[in-house]
């Protein structure tokens, strides 16, 4: 019998929990995210036996050990606490129950890091906030003249408000009598791990596809003022057919990202393109391939500047264009979020308490033409390569077999 490696079981855990997301089925998810925790928690544990062992301070900077802040201390030292104590069932007391800002700040940098969509947003801890007011028409001219209606209506529609306490993500960490011995800065790196990947599956989905119902509100989801919401969801937006990525192609959408929804035009540096990665390896890596003059393949070669990010959450065939800055995401504890509290969920865990935290956020687009779905199934390669006119001297670019 061959033996997984403690990475692979890893991986398989994870792809679980994001198949598991994919489903909607609470229990699924639930189950899924145990299991993944109790994989991360039984990681956690071999590193900090070998580090025992060897005091190899690799170790510690793999695993992300950092020095806590006398709150996290206080805190981590209360969840032991709790671990340890007979009644199963007791509450922290005070300002101890409640994970400290700076956990959260540390959870974000962690997400920022390891997942590139998360990174590329508008993302930040909004832990001492309850709504945020945003800019939804980009920049507004100002206007010379006597007060009056003119300027009301100008302004109209270009100030938003974004709730953030509505939506919330629960995370559930298993702990066991074993995690008690290792310390508050392995305790920390622990939870901050489960955090990171609880929190970041359900982030990214819904930043990509969320209805908007107690959820954020995803890329792909019509926001116009114009739009129909039913029974708190926001409806998905029209694809267009984008069959080639070529200049004119590309212009085009690069045109409508640049359309601002106050009718004037906004500076583009950057487009995001979100893909399924069975989309990117058959679909957009074929159409931005081209074989150079010496023999090599350069990849990605778009007509503008271009980030590409892969996530299994887009639907195949699909793929969303955008501008990332747009896209605001908050998340934080605030209200009674952050709080560590004992699940019955799964009692059948021997030597294992299954606690449970929260986290409260929202998320959308900030202007409906931010963002652009499109339909990408009929995508052909570009099948171009470079070719060198050794007589001008000239370099030139052309389809193959043309």
């Amino acid at each position: 019998m061959v033996m997984k490696s403690k990475d692979v079981m890893q991986q398989e855990l994870k792809q679980k929990f994001e198949e598991a997301l994919k489903s909607e089925d609470s229990g699924a998810i639930t189950q899924a995210l145990t299991e993944f925790a109790m994989g991360i928690q039984n990681s956690v544990l071999d590193d900090f036996k070998a580090y025992q062992k060897t005091n190899d301070s690799s170790i510690l900077a793999n695993r992300g050990i950092r020095q806590l802040t006398t709150d996290e201390t206080k805190f981590y030292q209360a969840l032991v606490k709790a671990v340890e104590t007979k009644d199963i069932k007791m509450a922290f007391t005070g300002l101890d129950n409640a994970l400290p800002e700076t956990v959260i700040d540390s959870v974000i940098e962690d997400i920022k890091s390891n997942f590139p969509l998360l990174s590329a947003i508008t993302f930040q801890n909004t832990s001492t906030l309850t709504k945020m007011i945003v800019n939804k028409k980009g920049a507004q001219l100002a206007i010379w003249g006597p007060l009056n209606s003119t300027i009301t209506k100008e302004l109209e529609g270009a100030i938003g408000l974004i709730q953030l306490g509505t939506n919330k993500l629960t995370a559930f960490m298993p702990i066991s009598k074993d995690m008690i011995n290792v310390g508050p800065q392995w305790m920390d790196a622990y939870v901050r791990a489960v955090l990171t990947e609880a929190n970041s599956g359900g982030l990214e989905k819904a930043i990509v596809t969320g209805t908007g119902k107690d959820e954020p509100i995803g890329m792909d989801r019509d926001v116009s003022d114009e739009v129909t919401v039913t029974g708190g969801v926001y409806p998905q937006k029209t694809p267009i057919a984008v069959t080639d990525l070529k200049p004119l192609t590309f212009g085009t959408i690069a045109k409508q990202l640049a359309t601002g929804p106050n009718g004037r035009y906004r500076p583009v540096s950057e487009i995001l393109l979100v893909v399924n990665p069975a989309d990117y390896f058959t679909k957009i890596m074929p159409a931005t391939t081209i074989l150079t003059a010496n023999g090599t393949y350069a990849s990605n070669v778009f007509p503008y500047p271009t980030k590409v990010i892969q996530s299994s959450f887009v639907t195949e065939g699909q793929a969303i264009f955008g501008l990332a800055s747009r896209y605001f995401m908050g998340i934080g504890v605030g209200g009674d979020g952050g709080k560590i509290e004992y699940s019955d969920e799964y009692r059948f865990l021997e030597d294992e308490r299954v606690y449970t935290t929260r986290m409260y956020g929202n998320g959308r687009a900030l202007d409906d033409n931010a963002f652009i779905l499109a339909d990408i199934s009929g995508l052909t390669p570009a099948n171009l390569e470079v070719v060198v006119n050794e007589v001008k001297g000239i370099v030139n670019t052309k389809e193959q077999g043309a």
